[in-house]
């Protein structure tokens, strides 16, 4: 498929998967944070709750509002934003910052709520998360060789739903366990793959 392989960044001459070359907003994402495993729940519950956000939109939708959201959902602090009630849904559907729809809105509440019972009973939420990394495989040559799901993504979406959580379907999840570092879905010849690779290898998992 073309567009699909590894390209050189014109200015830096560094090779990256093809999505995170430009805008500059990809760039910073895709070389910084995109892949590079995460185990703190406040991080987790963000990303979470910003890729069921993100469905039906762009990403960079998502990443040039994020900042309003953080403001918004205070910093995405689950025990915060699980006591919001009505007043705070009617509050951040006038807020232009972030994506105004009410069921996402009323989702990542109901998703902070959720994320306070799975760390009672499970110690934190990066615990349950991490329980679904797949086994590593071969590094990916092209975007076409990334699933749009996998059974891993299919039964995390599963448990988080059963639990309580909303708008993470498992092709939502599977784009957060990439982003989140549960797998290294940079393409091989990506500049970016070793050093996630090794953040991966040196990573205590919860």
């Amino acid at each position: 498929m073309a567009g699909t392989a590894p390209r050189r960044g014109d200015d830096d001459g560094l090779v990256r998967c093809p999505w995170g070359v430009d805008p500059p907003e990809y760039r910073r994402y895709h070389d910084e944070e995109w892949g590079r495993p995460v185990v703190d729940d406040t991080r987790l519950f963000e990303k979470l709750c910003l890729e069921g956000f993100q469905a039906g939109l762009s990403w960079l939708t998502i990443l040039r509002k994020r900042g309003g959201f953080r403001q918004a959902f205070a910093g995405f602090d689950p025990a915060t934003v699980a006591a919001f009630g009505p007043d705070d849904v009617d509050r951040l559907l006038q807020d232009s910052v972030i994506v105004r729809h009410r069921g996402k809105v009323e989702a990542t509440i109901a998703n902070a709520r959720a994320t306070l019972e799975v760390q009672e009973r499970e110690g934190s939420l990066a615990a349950l998360v991490w329980r679904y990394e797949p086994a590593p495989g071969p590094a990916p040559a092209a975007l076409a060789d990334l699933p749009p799901t996998t059974p891993e993504s299919v039964a995390l979406s599963r448990d988080l739903r059963r639990r309580g959580f909303r708008f993470l379907g498992p092709t939502t999840v599977y784009a957060a366990m990439q982003s989140l570092g549960l797998v290294d879905d940079h393409l091989a010849d990506c500049h970016v793959r070793p050093a996630v690779e090794a953040e991966r290898t040196a990573l205590p998992r919860p």
